[in-house]
């Protein structure tokens, strides 16, 4: 029999080729295809640093790695660096389509072989004020040891020599400031035509400004970037405090070991063998030839110049009705649950909601998750803003957050220096559920207000995340809600929900039940089917139970954003099951979770994809939904979000992405559900 399931990091690299499709579409905006290249280009470098770093960890373990993630590991790395050189190809196919498309728009991205008087003398003024004084060259001939690459920098390895070829020629490393400076120069304008130049190309034209006290007059620059193991190395030392911890985490982290190396494929074979041999590499390692240009995550923020027709038309966030009146945000949520869907509908909501709990005199405390937040988080502003009103404010926040750990660091100390009680989180365990809890003081009553979701409280992410935020005061909720806190305030302590499904404790086993019972209603010849939206779906034992469940006759659909491990439409194994996933303006992130349940089906808002570590190493919350009037809205968004045949790709065996192209009326879901809430916003 073949293989029951596809490898995860295959999965993953069969994402981000979905995500290149849309820098391919020509039914995408210009500017936004160069934006999708971007996103690649950033996915590649995380993927390197956590999922290939781990595999490269798992080969020194030998025939041990294969009983733990059931594939051989060096297999793995093999095909990964197959088919991420393909992407490379690929990537660099459709950037130079996209800048030739962009000059039907006179837009020129131009090098420094190509400047005119004018302009030359306009990049040499912004070179001498602007870049020199950030470039620091070190002579490799004169160098007591190779230098240090960091992780996810850009450098220049530049040759110096003479044209008369009786002056040796000399090496030097330069780094390029792309941190410090934008990656992108805007030139004067020149009639109708707009000129655009990489950082790269700036410093290319002022090398000889750089080194002219060599008897030099030819100067390559050749770009090379390394890519470093971001593992964090936490050590067991009771005498740090966990702040510290993270801190020289962090240190060490800059200094992994390199997992990828890109170079310029014009690159002499001498600085490659001498730059393999320095950074312990060999080229059976990840290193890819690729073109000029590298760090092309920085092509997020590409310029648009200010043509509008070159990006996606801006769509202003809806007002949810219930909170669009002058009545107070817990009399709203008094009356009724409400949800909301972000980025449709404006994230204000949640900090009106804080605003106003903060200088509401009966409120008296505010109890909140943090995993990832924006770093200049209105959010977390409001939070100072409720202690310095004499509110007692309790926040749960996951330094381990990757990537993400030195905002939260830098929020932890700021929510500490204003009064926050700071709690970090769970030993053991990451925090990533996303709860919100108000206690507000009513007819000598205690009420509680929860928020609970399925994306971070990130202002910034929540313009281009598809999320869920259920607003409630449903006690059945808000008592579980409580428990929660009170398990991560004392880590020794118990509990029991009675609504909430709380991992690492009970999610795998409810959902195992759920499943087991869609089985049995199969079985006894009544309608079964369940519909999972999620980001990942890669645990094999949840994957065993839908085979069963496809194998027993339920209808199963799967909206799957990224990495999917189980295989649909196989034959006896998963005909019964059918997944797709859709790529777009906005980046799919909610979970839902609905089940048959024959005939009275049961809906879930959830934290958490279905992935062994959030399944058991994370504490996650999925939450019932009650309302009738959400459970339709939910039920709606899925419809509509099934339906897509625009941007929807077909997920099967052969991970070929294709789109789902037939014959009926075109629906764009995204497109679809703004225009759907629209409908039911205040106008």
């Amino acid at each position: 029999m073949k293989k029951k399931y596809i490898n995860k990091e295959i999965s993953w690299l069969s994402f981000n080729a979905r995500v290149l499709q849309e820098a391919a579409n020509p039914d995408v905006p210009l500017i936004e295809r160069i934006k999708f290249l971007g996103i690649c280009s950033s996915n590649l470098d995380e993927f390197y640093r956590v999922r290939v770093a781990t595999l490269k960890r798992l080969v020194h373990l030998g025939k041990k790695a294969k009983k733990l993630i059931g594939d051989d590991p060096q297999e793995i790395l093999q095909q990964i660096t197959e088919i991420t050189r393909e992407q490379h190809k690929n990537f660099d196919r459709i950037f130079t389509q996209i800048i030739s498309d962009l000059r039907r728009h006179h837009i020129f991205l131009i090098d420094e072989t190509q400047l005119n008087d004018k302009q030359g003398k306009f990049v040499l003024q912004y070179f001498t004020e602007k870049v020199r004084p950030q470039l620091f060259p070190i002579m490799l001939d004169q160098a007591s040891d190779f230098p240090e690459l960091k992780d996810r920098m850009i450098y220049f390895a530049v040759h110096l020599s003479h044209s008369k070829n009786d002056i040796p020629s000399t090496f030097a490393l330069v780094e390029i400031p792309s941190e410090t400076l934008p990656r992108f120069l805007i030139l004067p304008q020149e009639g109708k035509n707009r000129y655009i130049m990489f950082l790269d190309d700036v410093i290319r034209f002022g090398l000889p400004q750089i080194f002219k006290m060599f008897a030099c007059d030819t100067f390559a620059a050749y770009t090379i970037k390394i890519t470093r193991d971001a593992e964090l190395d936490i050590d067991d030392d009771i005498s740090q405090s966990y702040l510290d911890k993270i801190n020289k985490s962090l240190k060490k982290r800059k200094a992994g070991n390199p997992v990828r190396l890109i170079y310029d494929s014009r690159l002499p074979d001498s600085i490659q063998s001498e730059l393999f041999k320095k950074l312990k590499l060999h080229k059976s390692d990840t290193t890819i030839a690729g073109s000029k240009y590298h760090n092309n995550r920085d092509l997020v923020s590409f310029p648009d110049m200010g043509m509008e027709s070159l990006r996606y038309e801006r769509t202003e966030p809806l007002q949810h009705p219930a909170f669009s009146g002058e009545q107070s945000m817990f009399r709203a949520m008094r009356e009724q649950d409400i949800l909301l869907h972000f980025p449709y509908q404006s994230f204000h909501a949640v900090i009106d909601l804080l605003r106003e709990a903060s200088i509401d005199p009966a409120v008296e405390s505010i109890n909140f998750t943090v995993y990832r937040v924006a770093r200049d988080s209105s959010v977390m502003n409001a939070l100072i803003n409720a202690v310095q009103n004499g509110k007692e404010v309790t926040v749960v926040l996951e330094l381990q957050a990757r990537f993400d750990e030195e905002a939260n660091i830098f929020w932890a100390n700021k929510l500490q220096d204003a009064g926050v009680k700071i709690i970090f989180g769970v030993p053991g365990l990451k925090v990533h559920s996303k709860l919100c809890l108000i206690s507000r003081r009513e007819k000598n009553k205690t009420v509680r207000y929860a928020i609970i979701g399925t994306g971070n409280f990130n202002e910034r992410t929540a313009k281009i995340y598809s999320d869920h935020s259920l607003f409630t005061s449903d006690k059945k909720l808000t008592r579980d809600v409580i428990k929660i806190f009170d398990f991560l305030k004392n880590n020794y302590k118990s509990h029991t929900y009675k609504s909430l499904i709380v991992s690492p404790q009970f999610m795998r086993k409810e959902m195992t039940r759920l499943i087991k019972k869609e089985i049995k209603f199969a079985a006894a010849g009544k309608p079964a089917w369940i519909t999972l939206k999620l980001n990942n779906l890669v645990d094999n034992q949840m994957g065993d139970l839908l085979y069963r469940a496809s194998q027993s006759g339920v209808k199963i659909r799967l909206l799957v954003r990224g990495m999917i491990s189980l295989i649909p439409g196989v034959k006896e194994l998963s005909e019964n099951i059918e997944a797709i996933s859709i790529v777009d303006k906005f980046l799919e992130h909610s979970r839902i979770f609905v089940f048959g349940n024959g005939g009275d089906p049961l809906y879930f808002l959830s934290s958490a994809d279905w992935m062994t570590r959030n399944l058991d190493r994370r504490v996650e919350v999925t939450c019932p939904v009650y309302a009738p009037e959400i459970k339709q809205e939910l039920q709606d968004f899925l419809d509509i979000q099934w339906r897509d045949n625009v941007r929807a790709r077909i997920l099967d065996e052969k991970q070929n992405n294709n789109f789902r192209n037939d014959r009926r009326e075109k629906i764009r879901a995204q497109w679809r559900i703004y225009a759907y809430l629209k409908n039911k916003s205040p106008s």
